[in-house]
């Protein structure tokens, strides 16, 4: 996921997120956009990004319906 500090949207898909992970079993990591000026130009005006196996999969809110089954995907 790309955030960054002090932002809702990004607080809201982390725990979206945290939860998928857990439950599935696979690990999540966090960037902060800020602190990458070209991931800054192109992702800054669209965080929370999400990210599965490295393709973009959501901004701004996270589905977690959607996130669970593209995550079982990869799993499977």
């Amino acid at each position: 996921m790309l955030g960054k500090p002090g932002c809702h949207l990004c607080d809201d898909a982390r725990a979206v997120i945290e939860r998928v992970a857990a439950d599935l079993g696979v690990r999540w990591e966090e960037r902060d956009v800020t602190l990458s000026a070209e991931e800054f130009a192109e992702y800054g005006d669209q965080i929370p990004v999400t990210f599965v196996d490295g393709v973009r999969h959501d901004f701004w809110r996270v589905d977690e319906a959607r996130l669970r089954a593209a995550v079982g995907k990869l799993l499977r």
